[in-house]
């Protein structure tokens, strides 16, 4: 296995960096724990822990996602462009729009 360079490097050492910071996260006491503890005492709430767990969760989502799509190099994939005509534009109730001169 060769090592990673350049922007897999950083993306591969932030992975790690977030990787150890959740298993610090995961160490801490469980909300079942620190309700034995008076409020006063709490090293932190443990709905703010809670919430930094998940924002970590989603972090290492998002870098296992730019690493899984990085190409050559080291630098992410070009997006593959439609086929002309292939695609309709969006619309949220799923409706295609049309304009005045396309007609209704």
């Amino acid at each position: 296995m060769s090592s990673p360079t350049g922007h897999n490097a950083f993306l591969h050492d932030l992975e790690l960096s977030v990787r150890a910071e959740l298993t610090l996260a995961g160490t801490g006491p469980s909300e079942e724990e620190a309700v034995d503890v008076p409020i006063g005492e709490w090293l932190s709430d443990p709905a703010d822990d809670q919430r930094y767990e998940v924002a970590l969760c989603s972090l290492l989502g998002a870098v296992e996602a730019l690493e899984d799509s990085s190409g050559p190099g080291g630098r992410p994939s070009p997006p593959e462009a439609p086929e002309v005509g292939e695609t309709a534009p969006y619309t949220p109730d799923g409706r295609h729009r049309h304009t005045e001169t396309e007609g209704w």
